[in-house]
């Protein structure tokens, strides 16, 4: 909901009057690197605990804490409010930013056997479109303190249906080992002393996992470089729009609800019917190669409507994401999956450093006149994650030696 009013209240609050603002893109950009460089430290250690203490657990931190900003923005949006709000938000952020997404991931990966995880994986997206749908329509109707007054109450709303209703998902190995996920069991973690530093996983561990195998490594490549991406795009999608066809609240939000729409169809009718057939390995690839094609058509968006046009290009694109992180879940054992997922969120978020650090001059500061050069790099960027994505190959066809051993004993004379 809150997306497609920040640019509005964050030029409202710096650059009263103005449609360009240069100290709004440095913050934005600022913040970004400060938010990955917490959420490098931090993902791969809230994995490694909720695979420890359970998922549940670990989520309730960062929705506890993502409530107390947008409550600050509820309240009033002048210039020392919003400095508040970019304190806290970036503070709390570092700590939490991304962890809810890839928690669930990695309860969904505790409870789904690995030849339907790519699907559900994408359902679960569907589901957060689907959500981002309603969140931005709900702001085209919404006044901006009532977007932000709304918003936060959901986000307590969200915390409580997640304390009463959500099973914990520390799964017994032993128990969950047969054909269909109806038949996994959800018990309680295990109860433990919370012996945080013992714990900690550190350097040693995350490059162990990353040599766990090539595909994996590849995977944390692709990871890297579309969230590169991604970032570039995002941080700078909204200044440039508002420059060039000067879009507001109203016009940020039927954007985003084209993306949302298109991402639900994508991931809640196209995924499950199209992974299986095609393989999630292919379907990465053609995500990501029409990802680069909606950043580069952003970029070179001669008239109004094509922003719009670039963004149904998502029905698409929205392939990668979901595909990626079902890959890297079948790369490691049940007992590690919060692990592998702050792997690759802690890969992200080292991305999310990066990407400010290198587009943010490129917004502000193009070598020659080219609005759009910033986001036509982060297609760059998409379009080497895609040259990466080829080289994944799927996993060969298991052996069936049990048909072996039984055709090859028939043969053996009777004692």
């Amino acid at each position: 909901m809150v997306v497609p009013a920040i640019t509005d209240v964050t030029l409202a609050a710096l650059c009263p009057g103005k449609n360009e603002c240069s100290l709004a893109i440095y913050l934005t950009g600022a913040q970004q690197a400060m938010i990955g460089l917490g959420s490098l430290v931090v993902m791969p250690l809230i994995g490694n605990l909720s695979d420890t203490y359970g998922r549940k657990v670990m989520l309730t931190v960062p929705m506890t804490l993502s409530v107390f900003p947008l409550v600050i923005l509820a309240y009033s949006r002048t210039k020392n409010y919003f400095y508040a709000y970019y304190v806290l938000k970036t503070l709390i952020a570092m700590a939490s930013e991304g962890s809810v997404q890839f928690l669930a991931l990695a309860y969904v990966a505790d409870n789904v056997p690995e030849n339907r995880r790519a699907s559900v994986f994408g359902i679960m997206s569907g589901f957060a479109s689907s959500s981002f749908v309603f969140g931005n329509f709900s702001t085209r109707l919404l006044s901006t303190s009532a977007t932000f007054q709304v918003a936060a109450a959901m986000s307590v709303i969200s915390l409580l249906y997640m304390r009463v209703f959500l099973p914990e998902s520390m799964m017994n190995i032993n128990i969950c080992t047969k054909s269909t996920e109806t038949d996994c069991l959800l018990e309680k973690a295990p109860s433990k002393k919370w012996k945080l530093f013992k714990t900690l996983p550190s350097v040693d561990d995350t490059i162990c996992l990353l040599r766990t195998s090539p595909t994996f490594s590849k995977a944390a490549v692709v990871a890297f470089f579309i969230n590169v991406a991604d970032v570039g795009l995002y941080a700078s999608l909204m200044y440039y729009l508002k420059l060039q066809f000067h879009f507001n609240k109203d016009q940020f939000a039927d954007l985003m609800i084209i993306v949302g729409i298109a991402g639900s169809i994508s991931q809640l009718i196209l995924m499950p019917i199209l992974t299986p057939l095609m393989g999630e390995e292919k379907m990465l690839s053609v995500g990501l190669f029409f990802s680069c094609a909606h950043m580069v058509l952003y970029s070179i968006a001669w008239a109004s409507w094509v922003p719009y046009a670039a963004a149904m290009i998502s029905v698409v694109a929205t392939f990668a994401l979901p595909c990626l992180r079902s890959i890297a879940s079948k790369q490691t054992g049940p007992s590690e999956q919060g692990k592998a997922q702050g792997c690759i969120t802690g890969i992200c978020s080292f991305a999310s450093i990066v990407s400010p650090l290198a587009f943010s001059p490129l917004t502000d500061n193009a070598p020659f006149h080219f609005p759009g050069f910033s986001i036509m790099v982060s297609g760059l960027a998409a379009m080497i994650a895609f040259v990466q994505s080829v080289t994944i190959r799927p996993p060969p066809p298991p052996v069936d030696n049990c048909s072996d051993i039984s055709s090859s004993s028939s043969t053996e004379p009777l004692v």
